[in-house]
């Protein structure tokens, strides 16, 4: 059974990493044990080391332990032992070119697909979808495909938002979506607003956090849905 927690965002502004998720995250290991695996792979402007500090203080503070892939020699015995896989945020095309160039996708994939919780957020939750096209990210890199894991069969946009700043004369974000669904219409895409996270529990799929988030479909009206509702059709 797949249960992924995949979130819009870390951090709040003016608030420490990770403490708006924190009772989500709490609830959702609940009973596991041993230790976890952290691919820190969207880290640019900062290094794996001081991510992996970052992270693991705040996963500490909730009373769990993880390792960094990046200090691991056996990748797949990093993997295979995992309790739990956590993705960070960053660049999206940095973490799936990396995941590309370690072989890391189809290990990842078939050991959360075997039940090992998934937690993603930002560009982690980006890979957990079939690609990494609804990204928000510049294309700093180019991997050797879009394709990232397929966990969920529909697309997110974190960090979402319908701003448009006065005198601005480029695409909204709808905008943008709404090209994207014009060139891939068989595919769903969740706006997911920050302080939102989805979290998948085999085929229940539940939105949750403070906020509303958007469902974009060609040719559709974008359904506006309030967070604690349950979201589960957009697994079939």
């Amino acid at each position: 059974m797949s249960k992924l927690l995949l979130l819009s965002n870390s951090t709040m502004p003016g608030t420490p990493f990770f403490s708006w998720p924190k009772p989500y995250l709490t609830r959702f290991l609940t009973g596991i044990e041993g230790k976890g695996l952290f691919i820190p792979f969207a880290a640019v402007t900062f290094s794996f080391d001081e991510y992996e500090r970052i992270v693991q203080e705040a996963f500490a503070g909730m009373g769990f332990e993880l390792s960094s892939f990046h200090q691991l020699k056996d990748k797949r015995k990093a993997v295979e032992e995992a309790s739990f896989i956590a993705v960070g945020g960053g660049n999206s095309f940095a973490l799936l070119s990396r995941m590309y160039e370690l072989d890391l996708l189809p290990l990842v994939k078939q050991k959360v697909e075997s039940g090992t919780p998934y937690i993603g957020w930002s560009a982690g939750a980006n890979l957990s979808c079939p690609t990494i096209k609804t990204t928000n990210d510049m294309p700093i890199v180019q991997p050797p495909s879009l394709n990232a894991l397929n966990l969920v069969p529909f697309q997110i946009n974190p960090h979402y938002h319908e701003l448009k700043f006065e005198g601005q004369g480029g695409e909204t974000r709808r905008d943008r979506l709404e090209e994207f669904l014009v060139l891939n219409g068989d595919k769903r895409v969740v706006g997911l607003p920050e302080g939102t996270l989805l979290e998948r529990q085999g085929d229940k799929l539940t939105l949750s956090g403070n906020g509303e988030a958007k469902i974009y479909e060609a040719n559709k009206v974008v359904q506006a849905i309030r967070a604690e509702a349950d979201v589960s059709f957009l697994l079939r």
